[in-house]
């Protein structure tokens, strides 16, 4: 894994040290002397993650993290803040200020390159959401990738795995200001608990008698249900062992015992916050992509959808021996629907085709609109005779009942002609396939319209 990373510290003794164990492990290092020219340096320059000292003349560290994390250009960097200071109270107020973690110094080696390693694999999958995110707003989707500000103390739903009943009522009582808990002592159903409900964060107290709480860990990132849900695992002092192995197993954050509520408190709601953020970014991807392949009027998949899936169906019929037709469907005389109505009611007759399409086809067809007034249906394990039998069945329902358009009492008698083509021993490519749906679609046309035509075998 290769990174980019900065490091911020106005003694160069700290940072020689901190850019030699970096380069050890064959990261990229740059280095700032001051907050000021960290600022220009993350502004101006990829930077995967900082390193931060806290006390350093001009600005210090938390005026750095918090101005940072306010610049969109800048705020998904992770920072790590490594300080002297030792106290609970400064390490809240560096989460609060938005830092990733805080580590005291001296800093431990194996803790130190483990934490950068799991801050890295989590900044990837946020880079390539952001990345898709960017070129859905380039293409005029800004509503739809819009990441409104959340308000995570309103409804954040934690799920506590603790072995030990006094300790799940005082960490339920210390997050109860932002959060719902649900408490649980058994780890294997705690993974079920996970997988079936919508959590923002699983916390894992590592107090249990007989049991391995990083094999739950394991678990919840090897599920594919529960592989985006934070972890938080609560640990003993000086057990980095444990801690380093959790990172490795996808652990997002742990903390040490005793408990410091505050800091709780701040590690929560970094781990929500960062939870939503991606959820947002990977729910706007996927209705993005389902953009990407659906015409917008009819709802059925475009052109772009079913060039590529053809090909798969293509080979997977012809590897296997097996039956595909395909046919193609064009609305008779549809330009002088626009040119007689106007072509807002074009536009309706193209939407109530459509849910006629559906409505005729069976649940493994593939329905598409084509371009223009043309729609083609692909029909997977379906000979000749079957297609013609579902081609007419969608041709009845057209012709069947008028078209009403929306706004007025006009109905408009539609008709449509189909032609179909089977895989056949001349049928050797799927543009070929289509070539044949298409001429028997022409004959249709040229026989009068309104009737299904299969193209010989």
């Amino acid at each position: 894994m290769t990174a980019r990373i900065l490091v911020v510290d106005d003694i160069p003794a700290n940072v020689k040290l901190l850019e030699a164990r970096l380069l050890a492990e064959y990261f990229e290092v740059l280095t700032a002397e001051n907050g000021h020219r960290a600022l220009e340096i993350c502004d101006s320059t990829q930077v995967d993650l900082v390193l931060l000292d806290v006390m350093m003349p001009g600005i210090d560290g938390f005026e750095v993290c918090q101005r940072l994390k306010l610049n969109p250009r800048t705020a998904h960097i992770p920072v790590v803040m490594v300080t002297a200071l030792d106290q609970p109270s400064d390490r809240v107020r560096g989460l609060k200020a938005g830092a990733d973690d805080f580590l005291t110094k001296p800093v431990n080696d194996l803790q130190l390159i483990s934490r950068v390693k799991s801050l890295m694999r989590l900044k990837t999958l946020s880079d390539e959401l952001r990345i898709r995110a960017e070129t859905a707003r380039k293409v005029g989707m800004d509503d739809l990738m819009k990441l409104a500000d959340e308000r995570v103390d309103e409804g954040g739903r934690i799920l506590l795995v603790d072995g030990r009943g006094t300790s799940q009522e005082r960490i339920v009582k210390t997050l109860k200001p932002i959060a719902s808990v649900m408490p649980m002592s058994d780890p294997q159903a705690a993974v079920f608990e996970a997988a079936e409900s919508n959590f923002d964060l699983v916390i894992v107290n590592s107090n249990f008698e007989d049991y391995d709480p990083l094999r739950l860990c394991s678990q919840l990132r090897s599920l594919e249900r529960t592989r985006f849900i934070p972890v938080l695992l609560v640990t003993e002092q000086g057990a980095d062992e444990q801690v380093v192995r959790a990172f490795d197993l996808g652990v997002n954050d742990y903390i040490s015992r005793p408990i410091d509520p505050n800091e709780l408190i701040a590690r929560s709601l970094t781990q929500i916050r960062r939870k939503r953020y991606n959820d947002r970014l990977r729910a706007g991807l996927q209705q993005t992509m389902e953009l990407a392949i659906t015409d917008p009027l009819t709802g059925l998949s475009n052109r772009r959808y079913l060039d590529n899936h053809i090909k798969t169906l293509f080979a997977r019929a012809t590897a296997r021996g097996r039956a595909l037709s395909v046919c193609i469907a064009d609305i008779d005389r549809f330009k002088s629907i626009n040119d007689m109505y106007g072509h807002d009611a074009g536009d309706e007759v193209l939407r109530q085709f459509a849910a006629r399409i559906r409505g005729a086809v069976r649940g493994a067809d593939l329905a598409c609109r084509f371009g223009g007034e043309e729609f083609v249906v692909v029909m997977p394990d379906t000979d000749r005779e079957a297609a013609v039998s579902v081609a007419e069945r969608l041709r009845l329902s057209i012709e069947g009942t008028p078209f009403a358009l929306r706004g007025s009492d006009l109905r408009v008698n539609v008709t449509a002609s189909l032609g179909i083509a089977t895989i056949g021993d001349e049928t050797h490519t799927p543009e070929r396939l289509f070539k044949q749906a298409d001429e028997a679609l022409y004959e249709a046309k040229n026989m009068g319209r309104n009737r299904v035509v299969a193209a010989a075998a």
